[in-house]
């Protein structure tokens, strides 16, 4: 024997840090004479030789321990060759293979490097598991990040998850640990055994996987991320040059398991490929600008809804493959149709397979459970000042528009991530380095990842959801912003529906909630929104929340008016599915939209008007033009809180380009209702939501009005209406004739 036993004993014990340095060919010097000692480390083989792929000969290798472990002297050779482990198992099978200890390392020093200095900007083509061809053959690279870690092995299918036939060779002072096995194929599964800083066996899924078997098992898939013909270059080439903020964004917010499901099928949900078309057709048809997806990375809690995320450069098994999900994204591109996905780096969950104390130690997450838990989920916070940790959530961004094309991403919990006390008390939380309660180190990641995603992928939308007063959250980083493209309008929401949940008589006096929003709209590039989060939790549907006390009928009528009073406001749009058509029950995450609800005209008729909300929205381009500037902007009377009634104007560069918005919000008609407009001349009706097509009784404008030279609100022209009661309306002038 000629493994020092210290060396034996710790890789049978499965303890051995550096494997490489031990295992496969090393020159040696026996008896005076100079060759080359081989090992090789091998489960459920009864004899091992060494083969010379070029002249095919072999040197019998003796075993040294039943669990596998072969050590023999291969004369007059003194410099390592190419050559093939031929091993016979007990069950007389003969393999011949490649030794994963005779490979040099698949990460460079340059990769290594930026890796730990945070700025590895596709990291997650380095680290994770890749197949490819390395030194002319074929296998599977596997690289992690497990700093503290005594020893990492690659366990899986291939080797009956045994610590003891894989371990990985540790890379310097990087942490990441590395191994190139030859011969696997993608549709392996694996994980990573870790004696972790602790001394404890950790058996954890790969943080950079791209696919993940279902729960309770939770292993990583070996998977190409490649293999895809994208069709989508058109939309790709003009989306670099548009200027989202000059255009209509209308976007649906999508729960994927629940949005539609096979009641043929044990009401299973659809798969990435059969939402491509359905979905497709239908936001089309809806007139919708972008589909934006509740998180589909990996997570193994469906009741999370996805926001309790594992897999952060995965797509959910539970839909199809990757090459599934790319399918749905080219198919809704190829019909113009934007793809924003949730993306969750505020926190992750505890499971004991994943992030959490990856290597014995708080590696992603702080150790300090003031800074390191988050007190409403029970989950745990990123340690966004470690480069790694911080390199990590970047290239996790970047490989979704990347490999798969999204358009952008919707960043969860910003709030929570901005603030070191946020839901803490006194005492619950550590000031940052000036003694602010600011999270320093999470604004620069955000900032970081913002301009990363916009210098690489031009176009794309970072939008925040953001529910504080923080400032400059969608300023450009060059003007110490956060550097987002959008804020959601969380205090728009609020104020709005709260105004709503009122009875009417009760709504002249919270006339200030429905103008409050003003007073910052520009502050921010805002989008105006009503989530899923406002319709879970026993908060009951949308259209549940219109006026307490309503039937039905009335109930819908009231929604209709605020949608219309929603599209005619500045700001980009977003709406939860089952809202268009005002789902009466509360979403639920493990159901299918109530559909049947289309066959009742309050449902179908509220759907009709938000399609026809999308199509007059699009078709009026000075509205998305100027969503973002105050020029776009002006109140024609935003006090008449005694009849609950308020209108503004939406203007453009054109005279004709001028929309007027007028909504009266309690059940009482007002024949003759005055509004002052600035130009005289025809103004054309163009939205109704008391249209009977949308349920309601017909009455209108009979199509449109001339103004009257009746000088009313400030301006010298005006129009007199005769408003229905929980109606709105929008009409565009069109010039001194009809």
């Amino acid at each position: 024997m000629i493994i020092p036993e210290s060396d034996l004993e710790l890789l049978l014990k499965a303890r051995h840090s550096h494997p490489h340095d031990i295992l496969g060919l090393h020159p040696v010097k026996q008896k005076g004479k100079q060759g080359l000692v081989a090992r090789a480390y091998l489960s459920d083989a009864k004899s091992c030789e060494v083969v010379d792929i070029d002249t095919d000969e072999r040197w019998p290798l003796t075993q040294l321990d039943k669990s596998g472990f072969y050590e023999g002297i291969i004369p007059k050779r003194t410099k390592p060759f190419n050559y093939r482990l031929r091993t016979q198992r007990y069950n007389g099978e003969i393999r011949q293979f490649w030794d994963p200890y005779c490979f040099l390392p698949t990460l460079s020093e340059d990769d290594l490097y930026l890796f730990n200095q945070g700025n590895h900007h596709r990291i997650y083509e380095k680290l994770g598991s890749h197949v490819k061809h390395y030194e002319g053959v074929h296998g599977v690279s596997f690289a992690v990040w497990a700093p503290s870690a005594r020893r990492v092995s690659v366990v899986g299918d291939f080797n009956n998850w045994d610590g003891r036939y894989h371990p990985m060779r540790t890379l310097g002072s990087s942490g990441v640990w590395e191994i190139f096995i030859p011969g696997l194929e993608a549709g392996s599964k694996y994980k990573y055994e870790i004696v972790g800083g602790d001394g404890y066996l950790h058996l954890k899924t790969d943080p950079y996987a791209v696919r993940f078997e279902a729960p309770p098992h939770n292993a990583a898939i070996v998977w190409e991320s490649g293999g895809y013909d994208w069709e989508d270059g058109e939309w790709m080439e003009q989306r670099r040059e548009i200027n989202h903020l000059e255009k209509p964004i209308s976007v649906y917010e999508v729960h994927f398991g629940s949005w539609k499901r096979v009641v043929e099928d044990g009401v299973r949900p659809l798969t990435y490929r059969e939402m491509a078309t359905e979905l497709t057709d239908y936001v089309k048809d809806m007139g919708f600008t972008h589909v934006e997806f509740l998180p589909l990375s990996e997570h193994p809690f469906t009741g999370s809804w996805g926001y309790q995320v594992t897999g952060f450069f995965a797509p959910s098994h539970r839909y199809g493959t990757p090459q599934d999900f790319m399918f749905l994204v080219d198919h809704l591109h190829r019909a113009g149709i934007g793809v924003i996905m949730d993306w969750v780096p505020a926190h992750f969950p505890r499971d004991a397979f994943a992030l959490a104390e990856f290597d014995g130690t708080c590696l992603y997450e702080h150790a300090d459970p003031r800074q390191g838990q988050h007190m409403d989920w029970g989950t745990l916070i990123f340690n966004y000042g470690r480069h790694e940790v911080r390199n990590f959530l970047v290239a996790s961004a970047l490989s979704w528009m990347d490999r798969f094309h999204i358009d952008g991403l919707r960043v969860d919990a910003v709030a929570s991530m901005l603030y070191l006390d946020y839901s803490r008390q006194e005492g619950e939380w550590i000031p940052n380095q000036y003694g602010g309660r600011e999270n320093i180190e999470a604004i620069e990641f955000l900032r970081q990842a913002n301009d990363l995603v916009h210098e690489y992928y031009p176009g794309s939308l970072m939008i925040a959801e953001e529910s504080t007063s923080f400032g400059g959250v969608t300023k450009p980083t060059s003007d110490w912003g956060l550097g987002f493209d959008y804020k959601w309008n969380m205090g728009w929401m609020h104020d709005t529906l709260q105004y709503f949940e009122k009875e009417p008589i009760y709504r002249r006096w919270h006339h200030n909630d429905m103008t409050f929003g003003m007073l910052y709209q520009y502050s921010e590039h805002f989008m105006q929104v009503f989530s899923h989060d406002e319709v879970v939790h026993g908060k009951g549907s949308l259209i549940n929340k219109m006026g307490a006390g309503f039937e039905m009928s009335k109930k819908a009528q009231d929604l209709r008016s605020l949608y219309a009073w929603m599209w005619g406001w500045p700001g980009k749009n977003i709406l939860f599915m089952g809202c268009e058509f005002g789902q009466s029950a509360e979403w639920r995450y493990d159901g299918s939209l109530d559909w049947h609800l289309l066959q009742y005209i309050d449902h179908e008729g509220i759907q009709r008007l938000v399609r026809d909300l999308n199509h007059f929205y699009r078709n009026h381009p000075a509205l998305g033009r100027y969503d973002s500037d105050p020029k776009g902007f002006q109140w024609i009377n935003g006090g008449d809180s005694e009849n609950s009634v308020l209108s503004f104007l939406r203007l453009g560069d054109e005279p004709t380009e001028t929309i007027a918005v007028v909504g009266n919000f309690t059940p009482v008609h007002r024949p003759g209702y005055r509004i002052g407009v600035p130009f005289p001349g025809y103004w054309r009706e163009l939205v109704n939501t008391n249209a009977d097509v949308y349920g309601g009784t017909g009455a209108g404008l009979g199509g449109g009005l001339m103004s009257e030279d009746i000088p009313w609100d400030g301006r010298e022209h005006s129009l007199k209406l005769d408003l229905p009661g929980h109606t709105t309306f929008i009409l565009r002038y069109e010039g001194p004739t009809a």
